[in-house]
């Protein structure tokens, strides 16, 4: 499996930065086409389309409370904790690109510092899954770049070489990325185009985490068995923080993603005390 990875990953090309390029600038004259460059302007031409998903989403507030939490890093990496084993350059990528999409996030979220739905909205006028937030870091979702983070590696890794398998595993991966994505609206967290922008730079992520990995190689050392023992420390401390996680909400994804880690945890310390 690593072997095919390592394969996917090598015929990448840089030409796969323009769509992300032409797509955000798009969005900046769309904004400036409708005179809303400025945070409040932004949010208001938002607000109907904002309104209107809210409204439909959150008639299933379990099932979007569930799947939202895949935005939470230590959900996602849980359901693919395994891939460290058989397919470590997944996880060299995604070190390098879960450290580049943190800077840009966190960059991005002081520099627009936009208010979220909570905080801007009568709170009668929308449905809010889970805590309210109300702070002013909106734009972008972080969870929609943590998730397009994560399948943006994904994709690439087990990219069909077949025209038509290609087509068909770019459309599911989008697919999912964007119903992940849009539970943000769903539980009354963000704005469209928080999560638009969001799974946009996710993707940005995920690519510049694999040139950066493929140029430098800097985390190959996880492939190396005398290191398990810090693998199996964050697998541990993973652990801990979804027990944590379900005694705060009883979600089954939390269950689910538990059981998963627990398993690679597993098979990680089999793996090194048989070394």
């Amino acid at each position: 499996m690593n072997t095919n990875v390592v394969e996917n990953y090598s015929r990448l090309k840089p030409s796969l930065f323009i769509f992300p390029a032409v797509f955000l600038t798009l969005i900046v004259l769309f904004l400036y086409k409708q005179d809303a460059l400025s945070v409040d302007k932004c949010i208001q031409i938002q607000k109907n389309t904002f309104l209107f998903l809210n409204s439909k989403l959150s008639q299933f507030p379990k099932t979007i409370f569930n799947l939202t939490q895949f935005g939470d890093a230590v959900v996602f990496l849980s359901f693919i904790s395994i891939f460290i084993i058989y397919a470590p350059k997944i996880w060299e990528s995604l070190i390098s690109a879960s450290l580049v999409s943190c800077i840009i996030c966190t960059s991005l979220k002081e520099i627009f510092a936009v208010p979220r739905p909570a905080a801007v909205f009568d709170r009668d006028s929308f449905v809010i899954i889970g805590k309210a937030l109300t702070g002013h870091n909106s734009l972008p979702s972080g969870h929609s770049i943590t998730v397009f983070t994560v399948l943006t590696i994904l994709l690439f890794a087990f990219m069909p070489q077949r025209l038509n398998y290609k087509i068909l595993w770019v459309v599911f991966i989008t697919a999912v990325g964007l119903i992940l994505v849009f539970t943000r609206i769903g539980v009354g967290a963000h704005h469209p185009l928080d999560v638009i922008i969001g799974g946009t730079i996710g993707y940005v992520s995920g690519l510049l985490g694999i040139f950066i990995n493929e140029k430098y190689k800097i985390w190959t050392w996880i492939n190396n068995k005398k290191f398990y023992p810090i693998i199996i420390f964050f697998f541990l401390f993973c652990c801990v923080s979804l027990v944590s996680r379900l005694l705060d909400d009883n979600l089954i994804i939390f269950y689910l993603s538990l059981i998963t880690v627990v398993i690679s945890l597993y098979k990680i310390i089999t793996v090194y005390v048989k070394k």
